[in-house]
């Protein structure tokens, strides 16, 4: 551990800034478009369904499939696998300690140990988790609303990442 800690310093060295590619508007654009839509449309259906669908780590998950959809982790195994996993995670922690701030702690980690494990990394699952536990969620918070806002974002994120010459999704479906 000291040899760790004592090469601490020359592994955080980075340069200060980098060259970054040039920005494209009609990315910009396209990314504020779809995203704003795909977040309507789930907000559509919890009119239409009257259950609440939205929970904050749809938006992080908007993030990755509108404005860098050839991400690994926005992929279709990663987005479903990474909300499941975390919160099938999290009502399986809530069940057998509650909710406190262990359960908290623990979730998270598990849920990211499992999404590794399963190769669905996805960080807004991370949020999921999160949200799963300090909701104090039961089974139900896995199919609505995590299940079936994972699926309205996945219909969303293939239907106008295509419509557009300058995007496909998905680049991998497994």
């Amino acid at each position: 551990m000291k040899q760790r800690l004592k090469r601490l310093p020359s592994k955080i060295k980075a340069p200060l800034s980098i060259k970054r590619n040039k920005v494209s508007l009609k990315f910009a654009i396209w990314s504020f478009i779809s995203s704003s839509l795909s977040i309507w449309s789930i907000l559509a259906v919890t009119e239409w369904f009257g259950h609440p669908l939205l929970v904050g780590s749809f938006g992080a998950s908007a993030v990755l499939l509108f404005a860098v959809p050839d991400s690994p982790l926005a992929q279709p195994r990663n987005l479903v696998g990474g909300h499941l996993v975390a919160a099938i995670t999290s009502v399986i922690v809530v069940a057998i300690f509650g909710t406190s701030n262990f359960s908290i702690g623990f979730a998270l980690g598990l849920s990211i140990f499992f999404m590794y494990l399963t190769h669905t990394l996805h960080p807004p699952g991370g949020a999921t988790a999160l949200i799963g536990v300090i909701g104090h969620s039961g089974p139900m918070f896995i199919l609505v609303p995590i299940l079936l806002g994972v699926i309205i974002l996945l219909l969303n994120a293939i239907l106008v990442n295509n419509l557009v010459y300058h995007r496909k999704y998905p680049t991998v479906w497994f």
